[in-house]
């Protein structure tokens, strides 16, 4: 993984901790992922006309991950609801890049080398201590763990399904533009079936925040397509997940959870893993 490949990724993290803060920030769970989800399709659409059309290959996978997305969101929402954002957020994320590391050596049959095995392996110790050691001294929320694994799961999945479609599509803007306009259309559609007329009335107030996340959501993702097509699927996604760091100083310092040694004990961890997986490219 090059320097430059590296630094994109780690944007995406960046921008993709605040988006998900900005969604938790949102009182109800469905007026904010309606609104980001929208913003993304809205987006998408306004990008079409001066992209590339992806390739035909690249569509059975560009609608298989508009499906999965689907599932995400409302895994999402529920993990949400349920945990707090230091919690849920760290333990979806940090789930991912084990399932994808399997996943990509089985389907792309990109196995990683030593280095970025061992990157790998450090990096997914410290995310899953930011997640875990914040548990201590508490009785576990197992409904809103469960929520966040299962929720990794679809990243997992949609990651590994976009890697592939991407590098099938012969244009990342066409693809990008297109996966966000498709998929975008399901969490408004159902939010306006069940707010009927009071649609406007339940989205104006937050209408800014959630917007702004969506525009931070899509620059997220963007970055990781692009990444994609440079380097394997599965040190993307581990480098991708330092967005727990990121997601758990957010949840500390706005959302007053707490944040002590050990989650930065786990946050050096990522870094040293983040170290062996840049040696490895």
């Amino acid at each position: 993984m090059t320097p430059l490949v590296a630094t994109a990724v780690l944007l995406a993290a960046v921008t993709h901790a605040s988006w998900n803060a900005l969604a938790h920030r949102i009182p109800d769970k469905l007026v904010g992922f309606a609104l980001i989800s929208g913003g993304g399709m809205a987006i998408g659409l306004a990008a079409v006309p001066f992209t590339a059309f992806p390739a035909a290959g690249a569509w059975p996978y560009l609608i298989a991950s508009a499906v999965i997305h689907v599932a995400y969101y409302a895994l999402l929402m529920r993990s949400f609801r349920l945990g707090d954002f230091g919690q849920a957020y760290p333990i979806a994320r940090g789930t991912a890049p084990l399932v994808v590391t399997v996943v990509a050596a089985v389907v792309a049959h990109e196995v990683p080398d030593g280095w970025a095995a061992a990157g790998i392996a450090v990096s997914c110790a410290g995310l899953s201590g930011v997640a875990l050691w914040g548990l201590r001294g508490r009785r576990p929320n197992w409904p809103a763990i469960g929520a966040a694994l299962a929720t990794g799961v679809t990243i997992a999945a949609y990651t590994v399904v976009d890697g592939l479609g991407v590098r099938a599509s012969g244009s990342s803007l066409g693809y990008i533009a297109w996966l966000m306009a498709v998929q975008g259309a399901a969490v408004p559609a159902f939010a306006f079936l069940r707010w009927r007329g009071r649609t406007a009335a339940m989205l104006r107030p937050h209408a800014a925040v959630g917007l702004f996340g969506a525009a931070l959501s899509v620059a997220a993702y963007a970055l990781v397509l692009w990444a994609q097509t440079r380097a394997a699927l599965a040190p993307v996604a581990a480098l991708r997940e330092s967005s727990i760091v990121v997601g758990s100083v957010i949840g500390a310092v706005f959302f007053k959870e707490r944040f002590g040694a050990p989650r930065i004990v786990a946050a050096v961890l990522v870094v040293a893993g983040v170290g062996l997986m840049l040696r490895a490219g």
